[in-house]
């Protein structure tokens, strides 16, 4: 049965069409945000079959997988490739309304020319085809990259990474730029069991013995120094609870020394600590023309037993609805105060706080650069087309949805890059909605300058690309 992949798939009136045809899908792509594996692109991998390109690491569609009943062993456990897609392709039939129905099929057809549902019946077929085409050189990495036009990758990197591949994959261009973002979440995590290992990591990078806050802070500032040096545009925070409390120096200190001395500390010590080194690290950011991530509001590894046998970032995390906008504007403001609030892009995995995160962003439109704290996109589970619409709607409510950065995949999976379309799809049938409805005038030559923006220009001025 053939697919409903259409040229003009999510596009319902001619405005939209007219966008997207002759404007959005010929732009260049900027994914400023992912977590594709450096190393894969560096080597050109080639993947063997549809579970490893597909499959491999996507808690996506491991989630969907079990919510439909299918064991674990074809999950993650020790089925093999081909049984696992078949497990999946069980599944597929019943994901009707998810993103994850359109995703598949989009992906079939743009990288694969398999125009083709994915159900029972079809999947030894699809299976086969997608392996033969696998094997040749015009579905390897780079490949694929060059496919889509992707002219930036901004992937999420540990402050310990010694960036070898990157290094590598600099002076190796191919087309497209390969950047690391600078992820310091273990730094910040003074709480937690692995931060005095990975302390021990900091000192073992940047050649340097740690044993007070002032040399762990000089850690810290040397790698960001040496992420600069290789291409570094921006920082990305993973931050479940928003925090802010102020104190001292001094104090911070002895907090960082009472965890060295194996001390419990408390929530306020905690929360200290982690406010003072993140302002320390946003005033390096904003001399660096870093751009500042902070991805709010996710719940992890809320299945204990899951989390002992498959450990983090296996499909086992939610939605938070902690409270955030008090915190947040102080942090912002601290940094604003010293004249040294970055470029910022703010997220949050609950859709509950996409007016208090639209609101925010106005509060530091100070520095003469458009949009220069930005509501960010559609995030996880919110990266739907109902997610994507509403977070376009409220920033256009709010703000200046003319200044939107625009999309980006968060993904770990190189087919992801399909969903820049998707993205694009659905702002221009947003926009063409808004002409059908007569609120916004059918000036082709703005709306297609408001499409170029959003999908693609904005990007690249905000992170200086």
């Amino acid at each position: 049965m053939k697919t409903f992949i259409t040229d003009d798939f999510l596009l319902y009136n001619d405005t939209a069409k007219e966008l997207y045809h002759n404007t959005a899908k010929h732009l260049p792509i900027i994914d400023y945000h992912n977590h594709l594996n450096q190393v894969d692109i560096l080597q050109d991998r080639k993947y063997h079959n549809l579970s490893e390109i597909w499959l491999a690491g996507d808690h996506y569609k491991w989630r969907a997988m079990r919510a439909n009943g299918i064991d674990e062993a074809y999950v993650t456990g020790e089925k093999n490739d081909y049984e696992k897609f078949l497990a999946w392709a069980k599944t597929v039939p019943n994901t009707f309304g998810n993103p994850l129905y359109h995703w598949t099929h989009l992906e079939l057809v743009r990288y694969f020319d398999i125009d083709e549902i994915l159900n029972e019946s079809s999947a030894p077929a699809i299976w086969e085809e997608a392996k033969r085409k696998l094997a040749t050189p015009q579905l390897s990495v780079r490949s694929l990259l060059k496919k889509e036009n992707v002219e930036f990758v901004g992937t999420t990197d540990d402050p310990t990474d010694d960036l070898v591949s990157h290094i590598e994959l600099k002076n190796d261009s191919f087309g497209t730029t390969v950047s690391p973002s600078f992820r310091p979440d273990k730094a910040l995590s003074i709480e937690m069991e692995e931060f005095l290992p990975w302390v021990k990591k900091l000192e073992q990078a940047t050649n340097s013995t740690i044993e007070d806050y002032e040399s762990f802070l000089s850690a810290l500032a040397n790698r960001v120094d040496y992420f600069d040096e290789n291409g570094c545009r921006s920082s990305d925070h993973g931050i479940s609870v928003m925090f802010f409390e102020k104190g001292t120096k001094a104090e911070v200190a002895a907090i960082f020394q009472k965890r060295f001395q194996g001390e419990e500390l408390s929530l306020k010590e905690i929360d200290q600590f982690k406010t003072y080194t993140l302002l320390t690290l946003g005033e390096l950011y904003s001399i660096k023309g870093w751009v500042m991530q902070l991805h709010l509001g996710a719940l992890r590894n809320n299945n204990t037993r899951m989390f002992k046998l498959l450990g983090p970032d296996s499909g086992f995390d939610s939605i938070g609805d902690h409270l955030i906008a008090d915190k947040l504007a102080r942090l912002l403001d601290s940094l604003e105060d010293r004249n040294h609030l970055p470029k910022t892009v703010l997220y949050s995995l609950n859709s509950k706080d996409y007016h208090v995160l639209a609101a925010m962003a106005g509060n530091y439109q100070t520095s003469g650069i458009p949009g220069k704290v930005q509501f960010g996109t559609a995030w996880w589970f919110n990266d739907t087309i109902d997610g994507m619409e509403d977070q376009m709607k409220i920033l256009a409510n709010t703000g200046l949805i003319s200044n939107f950065i625009g999309m980006l995949t968060d993904s770990r999976s190189f087919l992801s890059i399909a969903r820049h379309e998707y993205f694009r799809r659905i702002l221009c049938n947003l926009l063409g909605t808004w002409v059908q409805q007569g609120k916004v005038p059918k000036d082709m030559n703005l709306l297609e300058i408001y499409v170029r923006n959003i999908c693609y220009e904005n990007a690249k001025t905000y992170f200086e690309l």
